[in-house]
């Protein structure tokens, strides 16, 4: 049985360590995609994020298995910041060693299509407290052919 939604401000107090650290990636993340329609927005944006995140060796596989370093991956979500609305509600966080894995349901809007899902990602991290590895999950609907199109020339995994 899955635990129950909570808002994420809610509990990010009561989690330190790796875990504290997912979870205020997760608050900037929102607070980065709901100015992503301000003029002027850009990669630069992503700064308080990349903080967090060991730029130079860092990968993101996506839920297509689609791989991205930190440029194209800030890319990616500048395009998405600026077409779509975005929120989450926290499920879970578990951390053991390296590795931190954040349970969410994560709810968007781009253009007409609404969509709710459960995400499961994990977040590694390198000795210095860097994220440099992350791998989402979703359990989802069948999109609708035009979000797919977002996708466009990024290279997937076998």
């Amino acid at each position: 049985m899955a635990p129950a939604l909570r808002d994420l401000d809610e509990v990010i107090d009561d989690y330190t360590g790796l875990a504290r650290v997912v979870l205020d990636y997760t608050q900037l993340m929102k607070k980065i995609v709901d100015g992503g329609k301000d003029p002027g927005f850009s990669e630069k944006n992503w700064a308080p994020v990349a903080e967090l995140v060991a730029v130079d060796s860092f990968e993101r596989i996506g839920p297509f298995k689609e791989v991205m370093n930190w440029p194209e991956y800030a890319a990616f979500l500048t395009q998405w910041a600026r077409s779509s609305e975005w929120e989450c509600s926290f499920r879970r966080v578990t951390e053991v060693g390296d590795l931190v894995l954040l349970e969410l349901e994560e709810r968007s809007t781009v253009g007409s299509f609404s969509s709710a899902v459960n995400s499961a990602t994990t977040y590694q991290f390198d000795a210095a407290g860097k994220v440099v590895h992350l791998a989402v999950y979703l359990q989802m609907q069948l999109p609708d052919p035009e979000t797919l199109k977002s996708y466009e020339g990024i290279q997937i995994t076998e």
